[in-house]
């Protein structure tokens, strides 16, 4: 029989390919297949745009599409798949690779694909490689401390609003992420606070069409931006 291959995940950080690791930088140029998340409207994948100057020319990828649905089942059914295709190519003793934005354990597709490979190939040997997330990218970027002395910070998806930062007391800091959405309930409660006089926001961090917004006001009347996250403190 032959050997079964290894599965790594990969963060590949916000956007700048200089800011992937030597480590994940190695990984990706030995791996026989790449996969990453796509919609499953198109086969673009800003992970492997990213990766592309370290992907060898003789690697296979592969784009796994992802329902955004709100069936339960539905979106379950495809995670299961998706774990499974990965199965079938380290069954062939290929050296895999699966490329995800930021940091793999940190609001991250791979960590839905770590949950079902354990279901379905509890044996596999997986390997996760760290990334540098976005709101570490982007309080560098900024020269910006993000946390230091006996203080505390609070990282949240901002995707639903500011409930998770009102649940929160005695919070000196926060790095919101995925702020592109229910901006105003977000300020209110950066308001409430205390936090929203020193907050600060980056867009398309390390990209090309980076932006920073000093004044988080100014969101409420922009166009929402997936790549948006909001750094903010006492």
């Amino acid at each position: 029989m032959k050997k079964a291959g290894k599965l790594f995940g990969v963060g590949v950080g916000p956007g700048d390919p200089e800011l992937i690791t030597v480590k994940a930088v190695r990984v990706i140029k030995e791996a026989d297949i790449i996969f990453t998340a796509a919609s499953t409207k198109n086969n673009y994948s800003l992970a492997v745009e990213i990766a592309s100057p370290y992907i060898s020319p003789s690697a296979r990828i592969e784009h796994l599409g992802f329902s955004m649905s709100k069936d339960t089942t539905e979106v379950e059914a495809a995670w299961i798949a998706n774990a499974r295709q990965i199965a079938a190519a380290m069954e062939q003793g290929m050296t895999a690779v699966f490329l995800t934005l930021g940091d793999p354990t940190t609001y991250s597709t791979f960590g839905y694909i770590l949950k079902k490979m354990k279901l379905i190939m509890p044996e596999a040997d997986i390997e996760t490689i760290p990334g540098i997330t976005s709101f570490h990218a982007a309080s560098a970027r900024l020269n910006r401390i993000l946390v230091e002395g006996e203080e505390s910070l609070l990282v949240t998806s901002g995707a639903y609003g500011g409930d998770r930062i009102r649940q929160v007391k005695q919070v000196e800091n926060v790095a919101i992420v995925k702020a592109y959405k229910n901006i105003t309930d977000i300020n209110m409660a950066l308001k409430d606070a205390g936090l929203h006089k020193n907050g600060v926001a980056v867009s398309k961090c390390g990209r090309k069409n980076e932006e920073i917004i000093a004044n988080l006001d100014d969101l409420e009347t922009r166009d929402p931006d997936y790549w948006t996250l909001i750094l903010a403190s006492k």
